[in-house]
């Protein structure tokens, strides 16, 4: 049984495409692109060298292009905050009195326990406040 080369290029390429799924590192499906390449040229008919030179050749040029735009397109994308977070900073409204020692806002529409972060400042019902950090379960604003 004699297995034509194209099949064995295909045959790395989905080897190299294991890895990529189970680490998650993009390099091995560009070296899988490559190897189809490669099979391409053996299918058209090409010899062993022009092969392993369209497969080096499509790989490193998938690397050094892919990686930089990929790289640049990461560095630029703000983090999301999640959880309380996302809270802090966000504007509320004092539903209950809100002094150094407790009070309740509404925050995102919820209703927090809330108290003002300088002990002696204290916020009537309906006045807007900031919240500045989230503490356990209280909003702690001024």
């Amino acid at each position: 049984m004699d297995i034509d080369a194209w099949v064995w290029w295909l045959i790395g390429a989905v080897g190299l495409g294991i890895p990529l799924v189970l680490t998650a590192m993009p390099e091995f499906g560009m070296f899988a692109v490559g190897a189809v390449a490669a099979a391409v040229v053996a299918a058209l008919g090409g010899g062993i060298v022009a092969q392993v030179l369209v497969f080096v050749f499509v790989s490193v040029a998938l690397i050094a292009v892919v990686r930089p735009v990929a790289a640049r397109h990461r560095a630029s994308q703000a983090p999301h905050a999640t959880g309380i977070d996302a809270l802090k900073g966000r504007q509320a409204v004092v539903l209950e009195r809100v002094d150094g020692s407790g009070g309740r806002i509404k925050l995102a529409g919820e209703v927090w326990s809330a108290r003002s972060l300088d002990s002696d400042q204290s916020f009537e019902p309906g006045r807007q406040v900031d919240v500045v950090d989230i503490d356990g379960a209280t909003a702690v604003v001024m």
